[in-house]
């Protein structure tokens, strides 16, 4: 081996060998190091939250709130955002917090909002967030802190119903953390309400893990079984890197009494995204739409879609995703930025589709005029300058 013989080999593959294991004891050390320093170090039964948004103010919304609809857009969306804020002195984030309000704008709400922005008006809400650390930890702290953030999204959707329903077909997205508390929005003020309930045109909760059971055929709110359905849920979780076993034994899902148990052994749903349906059969990478690398796009502009990038497939609850053709989607950031939402899409024409699809479903009619054909591009999108959405 490289010139090396008899003791001299083991003594190299021994050095090989210590290093290696050295070089995976730093890293356990220094996530170890990462998640004590994001640790608030206090009980939440004693901890004092920041201050609550109000939703009757600009501020308090990440997109602003357009007060007379364009016709050309049917729909509203009340969009909840994934986890931006990572922790430290807080279990629940500052909603006016820089950092996250600066990922929400710069990654989130151009991959994961931006789907939408064709489909209906978006109403995104700022909220206090629990934090990435709430999300490494089953600690009873960090349920209440997912529960205390549920009260401000209940709080801006009762804002939206209130100011500004005008009766508009209504699409509920939750990406990760925003997908569990969009979960249960749906129970409580959807499904319990028969007027919003007639108008639900989808749900999607995106990088969700919800139990099966809960959206039956027989459910209020069933899952979406294809894609010319309405009044019905889309959610899924990816497998990603780590064992499905262990994505589905770390879940958290909502009981009848609204605290956050463990999903134990219950089947998990997996709506693909790909075939807009609940469905065990391999969804091939050619019924990909587009795939979007939209970090740092400027708000309301149309991203260049890669067509063909993955293949999906949904296996023992969790979504099995192919490996992207394109560099435009290779992990980026540090430790805290790959344990969230990745900073890209790679379902985003298919969720535009899907959606748009409900909307005419609903409404019994083709609401969107049909429009030219979607950029399409082999070319990863480079940041651009952000334009202001959260005023």
């Amino acid at each position: 081996m490289w010139g090396l013989k008899g003791y001299k080999r083991w003594i190299f593959l021994g050095v090989v060998l210590v290093a290696a294991i050295l070089g995976a004891a730093a890293w356990v050390l220094r996530v170890d190091i990462i998640r004590t320093a994001l640790d608030p170090k206090v009980p939440f039964q004693t901890y004092t939250p920041p201050g609550a948004p109000d939703y009757g103010t600009p501020q308090a919304w990440a997109i602003a709130v357009d007060p007379n609809p364009p016709a050309a857009l049917p729909a509203d969306v009340f969009f909840i955002h994934p986890t931006t804020y990572d922790g430290g002195e807080h279990w629940n984030g500052p909603y006016r917090d820089q950092d996250a309000r600066r990922q929400l704008t710069r990654v989130m709400l151009p991959n994961y909002a931006g789907p939408y922005a064709r489909v209906g008006r978006i109403f995104a809400p700022h909220y206090r967030q629990a934090s990435l650390y709430s999300q490494l930890t089953l600690r009873e702290d960090a349920r209440s802190a997912r529960r205390f953030a549920y009260e401000d999204v209940r709080a801006a959707f009762r804002y939206w119903r209130d100011h500004y329903d005008g009766g508009r077909p209504l699409v509920i997205v939750g990406v990760e953390q925003g997908g569990l508390l969009a979960a249960r929005l749906l129970r409580e003020e959807v499904a319990s309400n028969p007027a919003l309930k007639s108008r639900l045109a989808g749900a999607y909760l995106i990088e969700t893990v919800v139990p099966a059971d809960e959206y039956g055929a027989q459910a209020a709110i069933p899952a979406c079984w294809m894609r010319s359905q309405a009044r019905c849920v889309v959610a899924w979780a990816t497998r990603g890197d780590i064992d499905g076993k262990e994505r589905l034994s770390r879940a958290l899902v909502w009981n009848d009494r609204d605290l956050l148990v463990d999903l134990r052994d219950r089947p998990a749903l997996c709506v693909n995204p790909l075939l807009g349906a609940r469905s065990d059969a391999p969804a091939p990478d050619k019924d990909n739409l587009g795939a979007v690398n939209a970090t740092g796009l400027e708000w309301g502009a149309r991203p260049g879609l890669l067509r063909r990038q993955v293949g999906a497939r949904c296996v023992d609850g969790l979504l099995e995703v192919g490996k992207p053709k394109s560099s435009a989607f290779k992990a980026a950031g540090g430790w805290a930025d790959r344990l969230k939402v990745p900073p890209y899409n790679l379902f985003y024409g298919d969720l535009e589709a899907d959606a748009q699809a409900r909307v005419s479903t609903l409404l019994g009619r083709d609401a969107y005029p049909k429009a030219a054909a979607p950029i399409e591009t082999s070319i990863a999108i480079e940041p651009s300058p952000i334009h202001r959405i959260d005023n």
